[in-house]
Order: C-alpha cells, then structure tokens, then sequence
C-alpha cells in the first residue's frame, strides 16, 4: 500500500509540473506567446512578467510555486521523509516542469517550480532559504552574468549547502537531482555569452551619481 501512494505521489507532482502556466495563462488571457516573447524561448515566471504583465505576471508566479509546493506537501502527511524515494517525490515536479508530458521537450528551466517543492517540505524551511541566500547573493552582492550561469552556480552552491545542512538523507538526494535537472535545462539553453563578476554594482552606482552630482557642482 505504501508504495502505492509513493507511485501516485511521483505522478501527482510529475503531472502537476507538466502544467506550464507561465505558458499557458498568458496565452489565454493575454493572447501572448511568452516563448515567442522571450530571447530564450522559456516558458517560464521572468518570460511571463516581461511579456504580460506584473499582474499576470504574479498569478504565474503563484501557480508555479503552487503546483511544486502541493504534491510535495501533501506527501509529507501521508509517507515518511525517511523514505529514498521521497526524493523522486521531490524531484518529479521540477522534472515535469522540465520535459512536461505533452511536450517533451518544451519545458522550463524549473527556477519557480523549484522554490515551490522546497517550500512544500514546510516548515522546515532551510532548504528554501539557502537557495534563496544564494540567487540574492549572486544577483547582488557578488553578481554573476549571465543569467544562465548566474542559476548554475546558483543550484551548484545549494546542492552543496543541503549536503551540510538538509536533515534527511532522501532530501538531500531530491535537493541534489533538482540542482541536476535545473543546471541541465540552463545548460541545454544554448546561451553563450562570456561569464562576468561585479562586486556591489549597486555601490558603485550610487558612487557614480555621487561622483557626478559634486562635478556638476
């Protein structure tokens, strides 16, 4: 019987994944092509905000987190945590968003999705912290560009972060497969532009219109 609901489990959070809504909910309320809109053609949460809209743009954003954090959520109720298969549990939604059922090889690049499986495992809360910890620290203070290895490095630092600091050895191994698919479908994007680091650019523009209020002076 357990393994049972293991089995519906993986296919809920597969089958919820598989619902792209940063796709599907501005085409049909906005008639617009977020995959067309987009330089990366990802049908994904940045790609809706910029083709529809901050409104629109936030209803995806929810549905994305949404349809990570309720499978994972509810297996957390009903299957002990203990269990390595919980870690396909976690990783079959960001999977779904990844390589959806419908369209195989249409999908995302799983960021969204991924905040919501790791919010799903509620409250334990660290995981979702420390890959947030990490996109602010790059987006920052230590600013990565481009966005492709600005996420890679991202879910790298995480993968390792949950080594030390995740409590059940099957949530480790979920949070490591997420960092793989994410990291893979960055990669398979095709962008290629040079890799760059500015450290507190924010600093440094602030500086700038300092520099330039006391010349104009």
């Amino acid at each position: 019987m357990r393994r049972m609901r293991e089995v519906f489990y993986i296919l809920l959070g597969y089958l919820s994944g598989s619902i792209l809504f940063a796709q599907i909910v501005p085409q049909k309320l906005c008639h617009v092509d977020v995959t067309s809109a987009g330089e990366d053609r990802n049908p994904g949460t940045f790609n809706a905000f910029a083709a529809a809209g901050p409104l629109i743009g936030t209803l995806v954003l929810l549905l994305e987190l949404g349809k990570g954090f309720f499978p994972v959520h509810l297996a957390m109720n009903h299957l002990p945590q203990e269990d390595p298969v919980f870690a396909l549990i976690l990783m079959a939604p960001v999977a779904g968003h990844a390589w959806p059922l419908l369209h195989f090889r249409k999908g995302g690049k799983a960021i969204a999705v991924s905040f919501g499986v790791l919010l799903g495992l509620y409250p334990a809360l660290k995981p979702v912290l420390l890959l947030a910890a990490f996109y602010l620290l790059f987006s920052l203070v230590l600013v990565v560009r481009p966005h492709l290895y600005r996420s890679v490095l991202t879910f790298l630092c995480f993968a390792i972060g949950c080594l030390r600091t995740v409590m059940f050895p099957a949530w480790k191994l979920g949070c490591l497969g997420i960092s793989a698919i994410v990291c893979w479908r960055h990669i398979r994007s095709g962008e290629r532009e040079p890799l760059t680091f500015t450290f507190l650019p924010a600093f440094d523009r602030i500086k700038q219109k300092k520099d330039k209020k006391e010349w104009e002076r």
